[in-house]
C-alpha cells in the first residue's frame, strides 16, 4: 500500500446497518449516555469478545470492582471502534486504563492495514485521554485447524507487539492461555464455534489479565 492511499482499517468508519434495526448506533448512543453518568478507571473497548465478556461471571467477579466500562460492540472491526472514539464516547470519562481488543473482525485487511487500524486507535487515545494508558490485547487464534485467519492474526500480534514497544503510553499483552494444541487444533471446549469462547476459556484469558490491570492501577496509585 503506498503513502498516498488509505488504509481502510484505519478510517474512521460506522458499521453498515445490514440489519436495517439500527442497532449498532443505537448501542453508539449508549454508550455515550454511559459516559456522562459513570467514571471508570478501566475502560474496555473492542469487538464481541469483549462485548460477551460482560455477559458471564467474570465481568461481575474480575472487572467490576476494577470500576470497569464495557464499550464492546458484537460486530466492529478497528474502523468501526475509530469512529466510535472519535465521536464522542471518550468525551466525558478520564479512565486510567483503556483495555483494547479487536482486530480479528476485520474482513479483507492485512495484517498489516489491520495493525495501522490498532495503532490509529492507541493514537485517538491517547490524544483524547492524554493520562490514559491504553493496553492493547493480542488478537486469539481462530478456526479448529490451521488456516490463513489465524496466521493472519499471529501476524498482527507481532507488528502490534513492535509498534508499541516503545511508546510510554501504551502496551501489549498476549492473552491466550494455550488454546492451540500440539496438533494444531482448537478444542471446542475453549471456542465452541472455534472463535467465540466459552465461559471456562473466559476465565483462563481474564484472570491474568485483571492480575495485570490490578498491577497496572497499583502502580499508578502510587506515582
Amino acid at each position: 500500500m503506498s503513502a498516498d492511499e488509505r488504509n481502510p482499517a484505519a478510517t474512521p468508519t460506522p458499521c453498515e446497518d445490514t440489519q436495517g434495526d439500527g442497532r449498532w448506533m443505537s448501542m453508539h448512543h449508549r454508550f455515550l449516555s454511559d459516559s456522562k453518568d459513570k467514571e471508570p478507571d478501566v475502560l474496555f473497548v473492542g469487538d464481541f469478545l469483549v462485548q460477551l465478556m460482560h455477559q458471564f461471571g467474570v465481568w461481575r467477579q474480575l472487572f467490576s470492582p476494577l470500576h470497569a466500562l464495557n464499550f464492546g460492540v458484537g460486530c466492529d472491526a478497528t474502523q468501526h471502534v475509530l469512529w466510535r472514539l472519535t465521536n464522542g464516547e471518550l468525551d466525558h470519562i478520564s479512565p486510567k486504563i483503556v483495555v483494547l481488543w479487536v482486530g480479528t473482525q476485520n474482513r479483507g485487511h492485512t495484517a498489516e492495514q489491520i495493525c495501522g487500524g490498532i495503532m490509529e486507535i492507541v493514537q485517538v487515545v491517547k490524544n483524547k485521554l492524554p493520562h490514559a494508558h491504553t493496553l492493547v490485547l493480542g488478537l486469539l487464534p481462530r478456526g479448529k485447524s490451521p488456516n490463513p485467519l489465524r496466521e493472519r492474526n499471529a501476524k498482527v500480534n507481532q507488528l502490534v507487539r513492535e509498534a508499541v514497544a516503545y511508546l510510554p503510553h501504551a502496551s501489549f499483552l498476549n492473552v491466550d492461555p494455550g488454546f492451540v494444541h500440539s496438533n494444531g487444533s482448537i478444542s471446542h471446549q475453549d471456542m465452541y464455534d472455534y472463535l467465540h469462547l466459552s465461559p471456562q476459556a473466559y476465565q483462563a484469558v481474564c484472570e491474568p489479565l485483571h492480575a495485570h490491570l490490578k498491577s497496572m492501577l497499583d502502580k499508578s496509585a502510587e506515582n
